[in-house]
Formats: structure tokens, C-alpha cells, sequence
């Protein structure tokens, strides 16, 4: 079993860790600014910083089921490959917004195209998954013979 989930759980673990780099960087930019919690309003600079990393966080979750679900449903390979270019994408999304908020836009639009492919393989692969499962119906088999 584990073959076929160590690479999802390597990039969870990637992701976690970008997690962690945005909510530290939050830290810091609240240190420099003297914006100290609960605040969340301050100079643009901070206010970026800040929805950069909530923006992310609360897109996390969504990535993290979709990543699994295709993963393990479609393709671990293809999942893992997806995951990579997601948290990528969303690495120059935080800088982008950090350094400008229009300089978020291309990686924004990036991963959630991300998202929609990883949307695309759980979908395709939990269809097969039921056809062959409760109706004895392999797709694949039928569509290479």
C-alpha cells in the first residue's frame, strides 16, 4: 500500500511546509510593521503579506482532498506532478501578492487550473472506480480492446 501513496504523502508533506514558510512570513512582516495580533489591517505591505497567506491556507484543504482523491483514484505519478506544480504556483503567488497585488493574478489563474486537472483525474478515477466496482464495467479494458 504505501507504493502507492508515497509520493502524494511527500508532496503533503511539501505542502505543509510551505504552509508553515506563509504563516512565519506573516510573523515577520508583523514584526516589521508593529502589527500585533488580532490586528489584521495595517500598511498595503502587511495587508498583502497577510492575505497571501490566509489566501493559501484557505485553499489548503481543497488541494489537499483533491490531491489524494487523484492520487489515489487516477494516477499517483500524475497527482504527485500536479501537487508540485500547485505548490509552485502558489510560491509565486505569495510573492507576487507580497510584492504587488496585481502580481498575483498569473499564479492565481495558474493553480487553479492546477486544481481544476487534479478536479478532472479524482472525478475520472472514482467514475472508474464505481463502474468496475458495482457494475463490473472496466472502461479501460473496453476502450483498448
Amino acid at each position: 500500500m504505501l507504493d502507492r501513496i508515497h509520493l502524494l504523502a511527500a508532496v503533503t508533506v511539501l505542502g505543509v511546509l510551505e504552509q508553515a514558510y506563509f504563516f512565519l512570513q506573516v510573523i515577520y512582516a508583523r514584526r516589521a510593521f508593529g502589527i500585533s495580533p488580532p490586528k489584521i489591517s495595517g500598511p498595503p505591505e502587511f495587508e498583502r503579506v497577510f492575505r497571501a497567506q490566509v489566501n493559501s491556507s484557505e485553499y489548503f484543504p481543497i488541494f489537499l482532498a483533491l490531491l489524494w482523491q487523484a492520487g489515489l483514484f487516477f494516477h499517483q505519478g500524475l497527482a504527485a506532478a500536479l501537487g508540485l506544480l500547485y505548490l509552485y504556483a502558489r510560491y509565486c503567488y505569495f510573492m507576487g501578492y507580497r510584492a504587488s497585488s496585481s502580481e498575483r493574478l498569473a499564479p492565481i489563474y495558474f493553480s487553479t487550473g492546477v486544481l481544476w486537472i487534479l478536479v478532472a483525474a479524482s472525478a475520472l478515477g472514482i467514475l472508474h472506480f464505481s463502474l468496475c466496482h458495482y457494475m463490473g464495467l472496466n472502461v479501460l479494458q473496453l476502450l483498448t480492446a
